[in-house]
């Protein structure tokens, strides 16, 4: 078409220069520049033959066109936009401006004649590029370069060549690698990089070697964002850089270029973007000159290698002659892996995945067990399978690459290390990789983490020893790098721990170790943050080379060890670490300092641990008077762990010898100690800091000699310990007294000392009380005169006077010491007088201000305030102290006195004890001072709320209310703070839910009863965010309604009724839990399955806050309960009918729901309470309730709801035969209404020897059955016979048992077809579903009776069932949970009936995937799934913004003369999916009513970036009739897809060449006006009733056909 036009333009003039000059006036639109290039390209062409017109005037003709209107036309060019994608049709015409001038002008220069025309314009060109100006005008410049290039002399324009070359390299690597959104820049640089180098790259010589040395100049492989401008570069070079197979091979006639293949450097920008390329197309590019390497290897032949750049390891690449079929074969599965990643589908790579096992294989040599190829190939696939999005597929990439040493050991390769440090901890520092295996128990383990454990130890056990030390620091040095969650830390250091023992760490990897513990403290899930350190400490103790390390270094490395979460006295963990340190003690590296002088015998651990004592003992060089700060506990802690472990260390060393050597060895260490203790009492004169010191160590040798998990009374050293500290016990009560009284006490630093005096008092009253408390002991004398003095500091305070800051802190210090006396004396009756009469004591605490805080020190002392360090606490905070120990007292008063509480305030005229006989005016003032007290100061308030709102809720309900409103505020803002919200909570359940609250409230039925409903219901939904909330309330409320009697049976229930709501709740309470959730609970299990072995288990309590224990609480209460007591059976009855409304309501919900959906398990909660409940109910209560029961049988419900239905109603018939006639009418509803549920009632009469058990005459109830289930035996409906046939088979039996005569008549019938029935021929569907069914569970097994206990229905049925783990209750839950007691009388374990040991599976289900897991068993499959990627020769488009036909040149692909017309189409679904299907098949074009549709997510999703490589022409509707003639008239043959009176069979039609294909709309088809422009109709043949196609389906059709016949046609001309 272009040639002739170009003719008949030429056919108007003579002289060719007149035409060029018409055509380069007027406005430059692009069809005028495209004449121009068709006319230049015309005289070109007749040049070239010879047979040119205007000879001489030619080439002047040429240069003024391309200097007087091409060049300036390019430099006019507007640009486009920056971050625009697409701007629309102004940039289109604008790429075709651009285009055709370019072309337009190459066709000039060669007009022109010489170099001399293409020369200049280079040079300007080159300049505007180097001027750096706006992108259009580089863009511009480039595509003068990329025409005038080839124009050059590869000898005489050579240094020009190479300054070109150079710009263009520089532009091309300037370009964004990030694969965002292009712009003007971008498009420059895809310009230089598509068009203009591999311009340059034709001239070869200068040009390619300016650009090889470019790109080798470039240094280290690039980054992530760098390395997609390099690999198109590369790509676009790809055939200069590579050497030319079958080109002239004479060394004489062709000129050496660069070998690519050689090239360290490339081969590593190849493999950063195969493996960390953002972008698929940069990826893809790194595919193609790896595979385009290899072909061109393959076809020279010749010996081929590249080292790598470091030292003498394997090739990058190399090629032999004579390996050629292994490495063809080798990196054809390369590339075909790195394809199918592409597709980021697990079900595609899975099957893929053995081939890279055979990768290894020919990648390690068989003869010496050296690499073949270069570990990093191997590397690169991992790295794309960590980094993926799809979770599924990293989890599949980490485990596969576990695996490796499981069958084959691989040769040691530092860049095989690096990846383990690098991108693998990487990949294992996401949480969810740790999930369990679909089928696996809860607290089995994560697969992975086991894979983990076994892989590391493999790998290190291989490592040569002079690596294994500096792999095993980085491991632990990239540990501590970043934030790790607790999960991957734990598993993590779980396999570091089981590493062989090696002497591989020193105090650098020591220190590494301490980095990662910090980092573990930070998680707030403490059981996976205690096994985490345990793991860690074993592997110090496995990893630490000793004789590197010193005592110091390990006892600061064991203090960033949280004593009560890990490393416990008494633990396994603590033998084994006083074990490691008795078998090392002598080889730690020695403190020079250290003395052994008194010892038994040279210990460097006995001899260090003595001279950590002398040091800590010595007096501060520097203390600053009375005001010094007290100092850190930390050094404090760190003795007493050394001394104790040293002791315990002593004491395995002596276990068969002499006992007295660890009391001497202890008497040792504490000598110091124990003398300066010795003289606090009489010495006024020790420093300050001492004191304080002294008292620090003996605390935390207290705390830490405590054994974790056992009774103390057995332990050595805890007894040698307390014998010497009650020796000291008179001293050191004395030194309290006077600090505490003497006026010493009185600056903010001195708060500190004061609650250090205080805790040591505490310690020393519990060891007396531990030994035997007895009057006139040292404690004893103290206790009254510290009580005394306090009272008089109390109330010595000067009104007149201003108060000042050492008034007011000894007023804080004696209020604390009254606090601590009063709970001491709460805690140890031996200290309470035993009267009941108010002493001094008691009118002062009654007397308190409650309604007065503390008020400021006047203006003069602020500055000493100010000026105390970061340790003192600021004065609101004293303040809150204050308050909150004047409430410990108050406490103490009303528990006490809790008996002369009125229950209103008028009946007392002259209180004795104000704060106790006025409650009114006491709970206002704990209402200011809730708002007054922090959060974690609010205790004691709460527990004087106990006492005080059960006497005030009758009289002054509305405070009661506002009280619980505020309770609850502090608690709800306390949600996320781990620390004191769950004291909190419980003090808070206690005095709300308190017992004589709940009554009380439910006798008035006011404000309180709903305020308390209110709240209960706050705290379940609470207990959906915060797990254990809810366990708090349901254990404290159960406990409270069953406690203090001891025969259950005798307490009444009747306020629990009032709250059964409560109860009903907790039998069906349980979240579905988020995916992360779960996981923690998993691996939570998972720790708590290891015991002991895991020290966290022992030292942290199991506070049995999982969602489970909800229900078994309540499961267990319910167990309790006693028919015969009237108020129990009241509330059972009531909570039966509570559940079965709950059950229709959540059926009436939604009428369908899914297998384990929130509905299923809410249903399968229910039925189990109604089990465990059920022996409670009577016949008149049943009476009441059978109706709903039968009913739920009618539900369409899962498969284990059926089970607990169908087990109830048998286990009603037993009990009651009396409801028999009820349940005969459930089968006498229409078929209609019961071919969901027949079944049901079925299964149940399968089991009716267990209901006519207690039956005296069973021949009726056998007639009656017979009759129904033989009429059930004809059924329509396969799955009903079944039913029907398993229970006449069991009537049957029955029946021949009691001879029954009157059915002598059928006994031939009916056993011939029961014989039938199981020896049916074949081996059908039939014949195994029979089997099946008969060998279920529920029919073969089950025994309603001897199965009912809770592991059957909290365990065993729902695992037969299917439903998820979660559901499943283990019985030894229920035996662990000891806050209800057991019922001796319930049937808690299962009876002997092999239940248990069954395998879950619904017989009707299991035909499905019978033998799916067959394939799965080959260890390579032998033909995968691989997406067809149409490349020709594997050439990427180079080129982003080529034409469309030459875009699908490049890519090779062929394509038709199809057009596909859809402007009538309006879903964007069915467009999405033809344009899918056109750029499949290779349609010449698509064309849509408007082109806004490809901007539609709902089209982007079918068409998957298919609009991307299809041509799309917008032609609306009403334009369509001009479309389909313009096509016509072009030869174009318009095919319509109809059904009409003429239209003709698809398979009968043979498609033209040049086809238009018209699809209707989507309801109305194709309108009549547009049939009549149809040559022909095309109709697809229908077997069918439904008389339409969709229309993308029916087009898809008519597209196949179309390209099949063309296929068939082109075959046949090539052969």
């Amino acid at each position: 078409m272009e040639w002739v036009l170009a003719e008949a333009l030429l056919s108007q003039s003579r002289d060719p220069r007149v035409l060029l000059g018409a055509l380069c006036r007027g406005e430059a639109s692009a069809e005028r520049v495209e004449t121009l290039c068709f006319l230049l390209q015309r005289l070109e062409d007749e040049e070239a033959r010879g047979g040119g017109r205007g000879a001489g005037a030619l080439p002047e003709a040429a240069r003024e066109v391309a200097a007087g209107y091409l060049v300036p036309l390019l430099r006019g060019l507007p640009g486009r936009p920056a971050g625009g994608s697409d701007p629309g049709p102004p940039a289109r015409h604008r790429r075709r401006v651009l285009r055709a001038a370019g072309a337009a002008l190459r066709s000039c220069a060669r007009l022109a004649g010489g170099s001399q025309l293409a020369a200049a314009l280079a040079v300007e060109a080159l300049r505007d590029l180097l001027a750096g100006g706006p992108a259009p005008g580089a863009e511009a410049a480039v595509e003068v370069l990329a025409a005038v290039g080839p124009c050059l002399r590869p000898r005489e324009d050579g240094p020009l060549l190479e300054r070109v070359a150079q710009a263009a390299l520089a532009l091309a690597l300037a370009a964004d690698g990030d694969g965002g959104e292009a712009g003007p820049a971008e498009d420059a640089a895809a310009l230089a990089a598509g068009r203009l180098l591999p311009a340059l790259g034709q001239c070869g010589g200068a040009a390619l070697r300016a650009v090889w040395d470019g790109l080798g100049a470039a240094g280290a492989p690039p980054g992530p964002g760098r390395v997609g401008p390099q690999l198109l570069v590369l790509s676009a070079l790809a055939e200069r850089l590579l050497p030319e197979p079958g080109a002239d091979r004479d060394p004489r006639t062709r000129e050496e270029g660069p070998d690519a293949r050689r090239c360290w450097r490339f081969w590593r920008t190849v493999q950063a973007g195969l493996a960390q390329a953002q972008d698929a197309l940069t990826r893809k590019r790194a595919r193609y000159l790896l595979q385009r390497a290899v072909e061109v290897s393959a076809e020279l032949g010749a010996r081929c290698a590249c080292g790598p750049q470091e030292g003498n390891g394997p090739s990058l690449f190399w090629w032999s002659e004579k390996k050629k079929d292994e490495l063809l074969k080798f990196w054809e599965n390369y590339i075909l892996i790195m394809e199918t990643l592409e597709g980021n589908q697990i079900h595609v790579i899975k099957p893929v995945l053995p081939k890279l096992n055979s990768l290894f294989e020919y990648a390690v040599s068989e003869e010496n067990g050296n690499w073949l190829f270069h570990p990093s190939w191997h590397m690169c696939i991992y790295k794309r399978m960590f980094e993926s999005e799809n979770k599924i597929l990293t989890k599949e990439g980490v485990l596969h690459f576990l695996e490796l040493y499981e069958t084959k050991v691989l040769p040691f390769s530092p860049e095989f290390s690096e990846f383990l440090i690098g991108p693998l901890m990487d990949a294992l520092s996401e949480s969810s990789l740790y999930s369990r295996s679909p089928g696996q128990l809860i607290g089995s383990g994560s697969p992975l983490g086991l894979k983990l454990q076994k892989f590391l130890v493999t790998y290190i056990s291989l490592l040569p020893e002079e690596i294994k030390s500096s792999f095993l620091l980085k491991c632990i040095q990239k540990m501590s790098s970043r934030h790790w969650c607790a999960i991957p830390i734990l598993f993590l250091s779980k396999a570091l721990a089981n590493v062989p023992r090696c002497k591989a760490l020193g105090i650098e990897a020591l220190l590494a170790l301490r980095d990662v513990l910090q980092c573990t403290m930070i998680t707030h899930q403490i059981l996976l943050r205690g096994a985490a350190q345990c793991y860690l400490l074993q592997t110090a103790m496995n990893l630490v080379d000793v004789e590197k390390v010193s005592l110091s270094d390990i006892s600061t490395f064991l203090m960033c060890l949280r004593q009560e979460e890990s490393l416990g006295r008494g633990t396994s963990l603590w033998t084994e670490l006083c074990d490691w340190l008795r078998v090392n003690e002598n080889c730690f590296r020695r403190a020079s300092d250290c003395s052994c002088v008194g010892l038994p015998e040279t210990s460097s651990l006995n001899a260090y641990v003595k001279n950590l004592v002398q040091e800590y003992m010595k007096s501060p060089a520097l203390e600053t008077g009375e005001n010094c700060f007290m100092p850190d506990w930390f050094e404090a802690k760190l003795v007493a762990m050394m001394v104790l472990l040293a002791v315990d260390v002593e004491g395995m060393k002596s276990q068969y010898s002499e006992k007295r050597r660890t009391q001497n060895v202890l008497r040792i260490f504490l000598d110091p100690l124990l003398e300066s203790l010795m003289k606090l009492g009489t010495n006024a004169y020790m420093p300050l800091l001492k004191t304080d010191r002294c008292l620090q160590l003996l605390v935390k040798l207290l705390h830490t000699c405590m054994l974790k998990g056992s009774s103390t009374q057995d332990d050595e050293v805890f007894t040698l310990l307390q014998n010497f500290v009650m020796s000291t016990a008179e001293s050191i009560s004395e030194f309290i007294l006077r600090r505490l009284t003497m006026n010493e006490l009185s600056s903010v630093s001195d708060l500190d000392r004061c609650h250090l005096y205080l805790t040591v008092l505490t310690e020393l009253i519990n060891l007396h009380l531990k030994v035997g408390w007895k009057r006139g002991n040292p404690i004893w004398r103290v206790i009254s005169p510290l009580k005394n003095a306090s009272i008089r500091h109390l109330q010595e305070m000067d009104h007149g006077k201003e108060p000042t800051l050492g008034t007011q802190v000894q007023r804080v210090i004696s209020m604390a010491a009254l606090a601590t006396v009063c709970e001491a004396t709460d805690r140890t009756p031996e200290l309470q007088l035993g009267s009941l009469e108010a002493g001094p004591t008691e009118r002062f605490l009654s007397a308190l201000p409650l309604h007065h805080t503390l008020q400021k020190p006047h203006a003069e002392e602020e500055s000493s305030l100010c000026e105390e360090s970061s340790s003192s606490q600021g004065w609101g905070k004293i303040v809150a102290q204050y308050i909150h120990d004047q409430w410990v007292c108050l406490s103490f008063l009303l528990k006490k006195y809790h008996t002369l509480i009125p229950t209103s305030e008028g009946e007392v005229l002259e209180p004795i004890l104000p704060a106790v006989q006025m409650p009114v005016r006491t709970l206002q003032a704990a209402l200011e001072a809730l708002t007054v007290l922090p959060s974690d100061q609010v205790l004691p308030v709460f527990h004087c709320m106990k006492i005080l709102v059960p006497k005030l809720l009758t009289s002054s309900e509305s405070l009661c209310v506002e009280s619980f409103d505020m309770a609850w505020k502090i608690i709800s803002a306390l949600s996320n703070t781990q620390l004191i919200f769950w004291s909190n909570l419980k003090a808070f359940v206690q005095f709300v839910f308190d017992t004589k609250v709940l009554t009380t409230a439910a006798k008035i039925k006011g404000q309180a009863y709903f305020k308390i409903k209110e709240i209960m219901y706050k705290i379940i939904e609470m207990s959906a965010i915060k797990t254990g909330v809810f366990n708090t309330l349901i254990s404290y409320c159960c406990k409270s309604w069953i406690v203090s009697a001891s025969d259950v049976s005798q307490v009444s229930l009747s306020t629990a009724k009032n709250y059964s709501e409560l109860v009903l709740e907790a039998c069906i309470f349980g979240t579905v839990f988020r995916r992360d959730q779960r996981l923690i609970q998993d691996v939570q299990t998972y720790i708590e399955n290891l015991g002991h072995d895991c020290a966290a288990n022992t030292v942290i309590e199991n506070t049995k806050r999982e969602d489970h224990y909800v229900r078994i609480c309540a499961v267990k209460f319910l167990c309790l309960l006693d028919g015969s007591n009237m108020s129990h059976k009241l509330f059972v009855e009531d909570l039966a009918i509570k559940l079965l409304d709950k059950d229709e309501l959540v059926s009436k919900s939604r009428t369908r729901y899914y297998v384990n959906s929130q509905q299923h398990r809410v249903k399968n909660r229910i039925w189990q309470a109604l089990l465990v409940i059920f022996p409670r109910f009577d016949q008149n209560f049943l009476n009441r309730i059978i109706d709903k029961i039968f009913h739920a049988g009618f539900i369409n419900n899962q498969a284990s709801i059926k089970y607990f239905i169908e087990w109830i109603i048998i286990l009603i018939l037993h009990k009651f035969p009396q409801f028999l006639p009820k349940f005969w009418d459930c089968f006498s509803y229409g078929e209609e209404n019961l071919k969901t549920s027949i079944c049901t009632f079925l299964s149940v009469l399968s089991h009716l020897d267990i209901i006519t058990q207690n039956v005296p005459e069973k021949k009726p109830i056998l007639k009656q059955a017979f009759i129904i289930v033989l009429q059930w035996c004809f059924s329509h409906n396969f799955s009903i016979r079944l039913y029907a046939l398993v229970a006449l088979k069991k009537i049957w039996s029955m029946c021949k048992t009691w001879h029954v005569e009157e059915f002598d008549a059928l006994t031939s019938v009916i056993e011939s077809s029961l014989s039938q029935v199981e020896n049916m021929p074949g081996a059908g569907n039939a014949k195994k579903n029979w089997q099946r069914i008969q060998e279920h569970f529920f029919f073969e097994t089950f025994h309603p009776l001897k199965d009912y206990c809770l592991e059957t229905i909290f365990y065993i049925l729902p695992r037969l069932s299917g439903l998820v783990e979660d559901e499943w209750i283990a019985i030894d839950k229920f035996t662990r949970f000891t806050d209800i007691p057991l019922d001796s009388g319930f049937q808690w374990y299962l009876s002997p009936t092999q239940l248990c040991e069954r395998k879950p599976g619904d017989w009707a289900q299991q035909d499905i995937g019978s033998n799916s897991g067959e394939a799965d068993d080959q260890s390579e499959w032998t033909d995968v799934q691989k997406k067809i990627i149409p490349w020709k020769n594997n050439v990427p488009d180079l080129d982003l913004e080529l034409v469309f036909q030459d875009r699908v040149a490049k890519l090779g692909k062929s394509i038709s003369r199809l057009i596909v017309v859809a402007s009538l189409i309006d879903k964007p679904t069915n467009l999405g999916g033809l344009c899918r299907t056109c750029e499949v098949f290779g349609a010449s074009a698509l064309t849509v009513g408007s082109l806004q549709c490809t901007r539609d997510k709902q089209f982007q999703c079918l068409s998957v970036s298919a609009e991307q490589w299809l041509p799309l022409v917008e032609v609306r509707p009403p334009q369509l009739i001009d479309f389909l003639q313009q096509k016509k008239a072009e030869g174009y043959t318009v095919i319509g897809v109809e059904q009409t009176a003429r239209s003709v069979d698809l398979t009968q039609y043979s498609f033209p060449e040049r086809s238009l294909l018209l699809l209707g709309n989507e309801r109305e088809g194709i309108p009549a006006n547009l049939i009549q422009q149809l040559d022909v109709c095309v109709e697809i043949p229908q077997q069918g009733i439904i008389r339409s196609l969709n229309v993308h389906v029916s087009g898809a059709l008519l597209i196949w056909e179309y390209t099949r016949q063309q296929l068939l046609k082109h075959g046949d001309t090539e052969s």
